[in-house]
């Protein structure tokens, strides 16, 4: 029988009682690769016959992991202040539901990336892609209506409401722009049971009651996340999220972000390597700008120039 030959990028029809069930090893990450396995051979008639053929010459593909779909983008992303180049050409892919970490030395970039990614900084050159939508000239917040949230540096809690009350704000957003200030206190209680859910989500229910500056740093973090998984996103930009944080409190948000991560997409800057070592499916490291190196951490954390950038010429 002829080998029947068809181009790579067109999967042929399945053949009778032979569905295609796509399932994801339990070791592999989120936002990893999936494989396409068949459940039953085709039956032996004409057309079972035929797509037998085909089947076989197309083993080899389904052999191949077949990547998950991308929710970010840029093409070219480029920023000049006055001349200097802060970000030169970085073409950033993040796969949906992956936690994607951007790493690199002081300097190279990273918070001026994440500027342009959640709109604060308008790129020179280059667009970004988000879910399929061009959004290089919107706004924050139009950016963060579309679901890309991103946490900074320094938590943005109200300090002086309590910790139900900072959650209870952000899901405030879903009356819409209704005309609350001429209501009483009580309307917002019909938000208090999915405010409560959040916080013990985030380990924070003993402190629904507490004021936010009482809280240590750490929870303070946790808070945040808290705040920003109230919004729904569909993306979430977290910018060094264990930063300055003890041991135990690093654990506990590294375990809220694989968490985060069940629901939607996470990409981070970090400069703790352990945690982007533990969490991260996939890194992108920077360097005076540019993409220096990105894979897996295996991948770049064996790469002479990333070792170079980080430790200097002459360093294994």
């Amino acid at each position: 029988m002829a080998v029947l030959k068809r181009p790579p990028s067109a999967l042929p029809p399945d053949p009778p009682h032979a569905p295609i069930s796509k399932t994801r090893p339990a070791s592999s990450p989120p936002g990893g690769s999936i494989s396409l396995h068949r459940a039953a051979a085709p039956e032996k008639s004409a057309a079972g016959l035929y797509a037998a053929a085909l089947y076989a010459n197309m083993a080899a593909l389904w052999g191949k992991p077949v990547a998950l779909d991308t929710v970010l983008e840029t093409e070219d992303l480029t920023k000049d202040f006055a001349g200097f180049v802060a970000v030169r050409s970085v073409n950033l892919r993040v796969a949906r539901g992956a936690i994607h970490a951007m790493i690199g030395p002081n300097g190279a970039g990273k918070t001026t990336c994440f500027n342009l990614l959640s709109k604060f900084l308008q790129p020179t050159h280059g667009r970004i892609v988000f879910d399929g939508r061009d959004i290089t000239a919107l706004k924050p917040a139009d950016v963060a209506r579309l679901g890309l949230l991103r946490s900074f540096q320094i938590s943005a809690v109200f300090p002086h409401l309590t910790v139900l009350e900072n959650v209870r704000i952000a899901l405030q957003r879903q009356r819409g722009g209704s005309f609350d200030f001429w209501r009483g206190k009580q309307v917002l209680h019909a938000l208090d049971e999915r405010a409560a859910v959040l916080i013990a989500d985030v380990g924070l229910a003993p402190y629904a009651g507490a004021l936010a500056v009482e809280l240590p740093y750490g929870r303070k973090r946790a808070l945040e996340i808290a705040t920003t998984i109230a919004l729904e996103p569909k993306m979430l930009l977290l910018d060094e999220p264990t930063s300055g944080m003890a041991r135990e409190d690093i654990d506990r948000i590294s375990a809220l972000i694989k968490s985060v991560a069940a629901n939607c997409t996470v990409l981070m800057v970090e400069h703790n390597i352990s945690v982007v070592a533990d969490l991260c499916d996939r890194i992108t490291v920077l360097s005076r700008g540019e993409i220096l190196a990105e894979g897996d951490y295996e991948t770049v954390s064996a790469d002479p120039a990333v070792r170079e950038a980080y430790l200097g010429t002459g360093h294994g």
